[in-house]
This record gives structure tokens, C-alpha cells and sequence, in this order.
């Protein structure tokens, strides 16, 4: 009879271990530990989080521990947040508690802290969120020998645009691809944000840098110079490149800003130092192509006029597709790269 009770036992443990996430009477979780069980456990109540730059985010994570198991009650635990790297090589130190000593890191200083919701709370909140926040986060709770980790995705609302310099195509390294994203107040894409881009429609025949170090580009019209017209739309992928020698485009993304953008009226077209000139009588600076991107996909800005960007280039950003405008797509126009010196045309301006 001891050996038959003995086998019941056992099975009931088996089975209950590898349930141990389900949910019983009035959604009360239990959990029935094995003698080699980990006794902490990290979750979270989603994957990502969706915020835009400027904005607030809280990255959910809770932790459950055996408090009968886990050591005397002045046992401290550790809670450590780390941003991974888009190779997940490296991880970058954000956030850094244990007991009443606090820390936070790098350019997220006087940005982050926990929520502490409750004593099992190690959620973060993120402030005044920068296009650099943008990737996956750890949460990992350490007690004593036990510890256990849970990953949160912080995903921004914005936009996807390529771009290349007034040299001409493929003219970038990975490196100076990345500089010229930052200088038209952008970051380089991700593969998932340009992977959402070419599900919302972009479609650019020439490949550019993201920021895992691969080029790649997004197809929803196949035809010929751009993969084989027979071929399913799709992000194009050309792997992973050498940084230092691979020439490409680069794919830049934005988020919201602080600020007014807008086309100035002026009485004369300019040239380009003269539009440069004429935003700084305006109180402002001359707008980057990021600025106007973000302008034209997130508030719906619309202008038929084309005018000069930082970069020494002229564009104009309609919403509302018409003749002799943009007759067939909402788009960012791109004239190109005109006679800084002689050519004449508006000016878009900026004003933080």
C-alpha cells in the first residue's frame, strides 16, 4: 500500500511541475516544486511595448520566488536591466538595483527607474525616449545562487526611408551609413522595422545597411532589375557585408519630434545658402530629411513645393496624392541634388 501511495505522490508532482504555469480557481497560480526546481522565476505580461521619441514606456517584468527556500530575510535581491545589441554579442547596462542601491548607465542617466508596482515588481520605466532606446531589453533577477531572465521588446512609431548622398548610390560603409542617419535626425533601421515598412507598402529597388550589419530591400513590385519580375515580393536579402569596404545605400528610421516643421514663405526662390540664411532669420534651422519624413508620415504634412534640406537637397512631402504632384502615391518626393550655388527653390525650416 506505501509503494502504490508513493507512485500517486510521484505522478502528482510530474504532472504539476510541467503545468505549473496553469491557472486554477480564481486564476491563483501554484506552483509545486520538484527537490531540483528552480525556486525563481521571471515573467512578463508582454513582449513588446510600442512608444514614439519623446514619449514614456514601461517594460513589464515580475518576478515570483520561493520566500520559505530562499535564505534568511535580509536576503537581497538583485534586479539588473540590459539592452542587447542587435547581433546579441554585447549587452549595454541600462539599470541596476539591489536594496536601496540604485544605478543607472550611459545616456539612460536620470531616465530610468523601477516601477515597484509591488515587492515582485522589477518592470522599468524609460523616460523622454530617444530613437536609440529602440531594440530588446533583459530583466534579470538575481537571489543568491538562484537567478532567471525575461526579454522585453521596445518598439517606436515612425517611419522607414532610404537614402544616399549627393555622390550617387552606393556610396556608403556601414560606418558612414550610420552617420548619415544620425545627421538627418534618424538612427539606421532595423531588419523588423523595415520588414513592417515593406509590409505597409515601401517598395526601393537599391539595398541599403540596417543596423545588424546586412543590407537588404524591400520589394512589393517584383520585376526585373530588382530580383526577377517572376519572383514573390519580399525583403531582399544580401547578407551580412564587410563594414569597412561594402559600399551600399542605407535605410534610416525616425520617430516623432519636439517641434514645428514647415515650408517658409518667402518672397524670391534661394539658393542654398540663402535658404540656410533665410530659416535663421526665421528663428530656426534649416529642416533635415528625417524631420521632413517624419512630418509627412506621422502629422500628414503636405506640400506641393519642393525645397531645400540640410543635406543639400531638395524634396517636397505630399499626403494627399494629386496631379503634377504626386499623382498616383502619399510620398516624400526627392528632386535631387541641385547646383547648391545657382539653382533656386523654398526652404523647409525647423523649429525645436
Amino acid at each position: 500500500m506505501k509503494r502504490v501511495l508513493f507512485l500517486v505522490l510521484i505522478s502528482f508532482c510530474w504532472a504539476d511541475r510541467h503545468a505549473r504555469n496553469s491557472t486554477l480557481h480564481h486564476d491563483r497560480i501554484i506552483h509545486v516544486h520538484a527537490e531540483d526546481d528552480p525556486r525563481l522565476y521571471v515573467e512578463v505580461e508582454q513582449t513588446k511595448v510600442i512608444s514614439y521619441r519623446g514619449g514614456n514606456a514601461t517594460l513589464p517584468c515580475k518576478f515570483l520566488h520561493d520566500s520559505v527556500n530562499s535564505g534568511s530575510p535580509s536576503h537581497k535581491i538583485r534586479i539588473k536591466w540590459t539592452k542587447l545589441t542587435s547581433d546579441y554579442l554585447k549587452e549595454v547596462d541600462v539599470f541596476v538595483s539591489m536594496g536601496h542601491h540604485k544605478r543607472s548607465y550611459g545616456s539612460y542617466q536620470g531616465r530610468v527607474y523601477l516601477q515597484g508596482a509591488s515587492e515582485n515588481d522589477a518592470s522599468l520605466i524609460i523616460t523622454d525616449i530617444t530613437l536609440e532606446d529602440y531594440g530588446r531589453y533583459k530583466c534579470e533577477v538575481i537571489e543568491g545562487l538562484e537567478d532567471d531572465t525575461a526579454v522585453v521588446s521596445l518598439d517606436l512609431q515612425g517611419v522607414v526611408y532610404p537614402y544616399f548622398p549627393r555622390l550617387g548610390r552606393y556610396n556608403f560603409n556601414f560606418y558612414e551609413a550610420q552617420k548619415a542617419c544620425q545627421d538627418q535626425d534618424s538612427i539606421i533601421a532595423s531588419f523588423d522595422q523595415l520588414y513592417d515598412a515593406w509590409r505597409s507598402g515601401l517598395d526601393w529597388c537599391n539595398a541599403g545597411w540596417l543596423t545588424d550589419g546586412s543590407v537588404q530591400y524591400p520589394i512589393t513590385n517584383p520585376r526585373e532589375p530588382c530580383g526577377g519580375k517572376h519572383t514573390v515580393p519580399g525583403v531582399r536579402n544580401y547578407g551580412y557585408r564587410d563594414k569597412d569596404k561594402g559600399r551600399y545605400d542605407v535605410f534610416c528610421f525616425t520617430s516623432n519630434f519636439k517641434g514645428r516643421f514647415y515650408y517658409l514663405i518667402h518672397p524670391t526662390k534661394l539658393t542654398y545658402d540663402e535658404a540656410v540664411q533665410a530659416c535663421i532669420n526665421d528663428g530656426a534651422q534649416i529642416a533635415k530629411v528625417g524631420q521632413m519624413y517624419a512630418a509627412w508620415k506621422l502629422l500628414g504634412y503636405d506640400r506641393c513645393d519642393g525645397g531645400w534640406l540640410a543635406d543639400a537637397s531638395v524634396r517636397y512631402p505630399i499626403s494627399k496624392p494629386r496631379r503634377r504632384c504626386s499623382p498616383n502615391e502619399a510620398a516624400v518626393r526627392f528632386v535631387g541634388y541641385p547646383d547648391k550655388k545657382h539653382k533656386l527653390y523654398g526652404v523647409y525650416c525647423y523649429k525645436a
